[in-house]
């Protein structure tokens, strides 16, 4: 079988769809990854995938460029002779699909993790792109073979507005996460330890957020948080600025207040490690959170809002506690109670470990796909 997976960056693939390409390497399949050249380029191919590059405009809305795109995409995928397509994010699930059909590939999947920032807000700007981008997704899924979704509320959204027929909906809750790279049996405590001490010197807990310093994650709430508790806990932000996002926050603002502000880090398990409580304020539309699934199979009692999403991971009550978005009273409250009862983050923490392992392990979500696939052939 040859299958080809497209998105509009290479570091999308590498990231979120490794683990299921290297399994299909491993049973003997082409695998090709189809994105922009980028610097997981070299790596693809070191892996036996085979990266093929094409041009696209991520944030374009020319409509010239757009019908470019799918030009390109087609120039790229039709000399592959695929047996299936796989596309992830708006623009390739939408183009990829045009672009398929017209390089007759048998089977075209999509999948959409998260509808994204024009289904935040409310401004006339954001409406008229929702309205635009569905009527394009109606047309890409009625072309399409499906679409798998990593939540149960978009497919109930779009189903509800009937852009997609519920024939064509596969839940596959999440990308998944390595529950044995995310462990808590599996760090190297020597290493937790020395950043523990340079984190919090004084030995406060650590209240950790990992996400892209966009406002759409809750990074104002976050800091009004972390001004609202004052000494009790060091509350630190991992994640870089996202410049071409209109929800960038700003670097002043970052700096200035009561939070670390990290920046962008590599050392993700030894990060995840060192918290206490780990905390994703978003109101963007999530897919499932990776790093909220990170957190959870490191063992950490969560606090999130309760947003599609989020709501996957974190079960109010069992694991962490759900807040309502964009009320930084509300979020410090939550962490607060977690602050003043160890036991309480003992007890939350076993449950998210229990449930990262029994509903979210990677090997899981690949045997999922696997499935996907082959009934695809069969049939």
């Amino acid at each position: 079988m040859r299958i080809g997976f497209l998105s509009h960056l290479d570091d999308n693939l590498w990231l979120f769809r490794l683990p299921i390409m290297r399994e299909l390497l491993t049973r003997g399949n082409e695998v090709f990854a189809v994105a922009p050249r980028g610097k997981r380029w070299e790596a693809f191919a070191q892996e036996g995938i085979q990266p093929i590059d094409y041009a696209i405009a991520r944030r374009s809305l020319n409509p010239l460029k757009e019908r470019q795109a799918v030009g390109a995409i087609y120039r790229a995928i039709a000399p592959l002779k695929l047996d299936i397509l796989h596309t992830f994010t708006a623009k390739p699930n939408i183009y990829g699909t045009f672009a398929g059909r017209r390089a007759k590939i048998p089977v075209i999947y999509n999948l959409v993790e998260g509808l994204g920032s024009y289904y935040v807000e409310e401004d006339l700007r954001s409406r008229i792109m929702r309205r635009m981008i569905e009527q394009l997704y109606k047309k890409a899924f009625s072309l399409s073979d499906g679409c798998v979704f990593v939540n149960r509320d978009d497919p109930a959204y779009m189903i509800g507005r009937g852009i997609i027929d519920p024939a064509k909906v596969t839940i596959i809750r999440s990308v998944g996460v390595d529950t044995r790279l995310f462990s808590p049996d599996a760090v190297d405590t020597d290493a937790v330890a020395r950043l523990r001490a340079e984190l919090s010197p004084d030995g406060r807990p650590i209240v950790m957020m990992v996400a892209r310093a966009i406002w759409h994650k809750g990074v104002a709430e976050f800091y009004e948080a972390a001004e609202r508790l004052g000494q009790k806990a060091v509350f630190v932000l991992v994640g870089g600025t996202d410049t071409g996002n209109p929800s960038c926050a700003d670097e002043t603002f970052l700096r200035a207040g009561a939070v670390k502000w990290l920046g962008e880090r590599d050392e993700m398990v030894t990060l995840t490690a060192t918290a206490d409580i780990y905390v994703l304020p978003t109101f963007y539309r999530e897919g499932v959170p990776r790093t909220l699934l990170e957190a959870a199979s490191m063992g950490k009692p969560l606090v999130a809002t309760d947003v599609v999403g989020c709501r996957e991971v974190v079960e109010d009550g069992v694991n962490g506690y759900l807040v309502p978005p964009r009320d930084g009273a509300k979020l410090a409250a939550a962490i607060d109670i977690l602050l003043a009862d160890p036991l309480k983050r003992q007890r939350f923490g076993v449950a998210s470990r229990r449930k990262a392992v029994r509903e979210f392990d990677v090997k899981q979500v690949v045997q999922h796909y696997m499935k996907l696939y082959e009934s695809a052939c069969v049939s």
